[in-house]
């Protein structure tokens, strides 16, 4: 599948490696993120167009919903992302709903736009970028980072694209969400709330401990390509997925009249 390819968080770590890879692989891409030099190098470089936007404001979110919705696009790359670790009762909560607003809001209104004109012409994809923290929820913290909201943002990413991907089967459309663990990029240098220089953000690079972002991206489109809804880049046992499926399965198998002997008096 060629055609146009819309990446969000494109200016850094694994939405720069989706945008080169994609070029590589005849996209014409469009890059969107805040940093307006970084994202115009890279736009020239590629051959490509630089949507700078800021996706926790309104008026730009709609601009990119617009071109994402436009008749070229076949392929839509939710990256873009914060994290904004810290103590639940001590964060700011300005930036948790920041996290919230970039992290659920913005990929649903984004794959909204792209869905309905991808299903008249019969063909498109949408890649989610999620994290394996989505299934931590019930481990504490050290050596895992404080992470209430940003799991639960990414769990929600999870649900709403593994869902999404049945409401559309038996339909041209591909749908998958990426689960990176650990990876070697400037992510976790700053909760959301500041910038990273550009001198630090490339020693993060080479990072020894963690997966490279080019790797993650490997992963996804070769995943992509497989038709995988769900893509673990360091997973070496897909059965693991099953296994998810099949727990889910039981735990709503609690959907019924009767009251779980447990409970009872």
């Amino acid at each position: 599948m060629s055609g146009t390819a819309v990446v969000t968080g494109a200016s850094a770590g694994i939405g720069e490696v989706y945008a080169r890879r994609l070029a590589e692989r005849g996209y014409h891409v469009v890059l969107v993120a805040r940093r307006e030099s970084r994202l115009r190098a890279l736009a020239d470089e590629l051959g490509g167009e630089a949507l700078v936007a800021d996706l926790a404001a309104g008026a730009d979110v709609t601009r990119v919903a617009e071109r994402v919705a436009a008749e070229d696009v076949t392929l839509l790359v939710n990256n873009a992302g914060i994290n904004g670790y810290g103590s639940f009762g001590e964060v700011d909560a300005e930036l948790l709903s920041k996290v919230i607003t970039l992290n659920v809001t913005v990929p649903t209104a984004l794959t909204r736009a792209a869905v309905p004109g991808m299903l008249d012409r019969g063909r498109g994809a949408v890649i989610n970028v999620a994290s394996l923290l989505a299934f931590a929820g019930a481990l504490p913290p050290d050596p895992l980072p404080f992470r209430a909201v940003y799991a639960g943002t990414k769990g929600y990413v999870v649900t709403f694209t593994r869902t999404l991907a049945a409401e559309l089967a038996g339909t041209p459309l591909k749908i998958q969400v990426c689960c990176p663990g650990y990876t070697a990029t400037e992510f976790h240098l700053t909760a959301g709330d500041t910038s990273v220089a550009d001198e630090t953000a490339a020693a993060k690079r080479d990072e020894p401990h963690a997966m490279s972002a080019e790797d993650v991206v490997t992963a996804s489109l070769a995943g992509l390509d497989a038709g995988e809804v769900v893509v673990a880049p360091g997973l070496d046992d897909p059965a693991a997925v099953d296994r998810l499926v099949a727990a889910e399965a039981e735990l709503r198998g609690a959907s019924r009249p009767v009251l779980a002997a447990r409970y009872r008096e």
